[in-house]
């Protein structure tokens, strides 16, 4: 996902603030699902939805107004009722941000952790249940 860097994410002093960080992390891994064919309606559909229960950022180098940036996730950890999605955020070929989300998968209904279907397990590039 593109992303250029606006006058908005700058902090008081002077470079993205850490929250927008967490913003195009969000959004990298909403247009990744969205571009996997899934959004809110399929998975209202299946009846749960992946929520965060965990964020951890790393912060490698500064970034300032208008920088063009880059990022780039993927499913990395997956168990039984929640993933770890791993992003990385670079400016050329320098990552200035990595970060590790944990994302639970919830029953709509109940509110509480149930088990990833195979199905999406496969479509994000899991490898199947063993």
């Amino acid at each position: 996902m593109p992303i250029v860097s606006t006058a908005e994410d700058i902090d008081e002093v002077g470079h993205v603030s850490n929250l927008v960080y967490l913003r195009w992390i969000l959004d990298v891994a909403m247009g990744h699902t969205r571009a996997c064919g899934w959004d809110f309606a399929e998975y209202r559909a299946l009846g749960a939805v992946f929520v965060v229960r965990r964020h951890e950022v790393d912060y490698i180098a500064p970034v300032g107004l208008d920088q063009a940036l880059v990022a780039a996730t993927w499913v990395d950890t997956w168990r039984g009722a929640s993933v770890i999605r791993r992003t990385d955020i670079t400016r050329g070929e320098q990552v200035v941000a990595r970060g590790a989300t944990t994302w639970a998968f919830m029953s709509i209904a109940s509110g509480r952790p149930t088990r990833i279907p195979e199905e999406l397990r496969l479509l994000f590039g899991g490898a199947p249940a063993s």
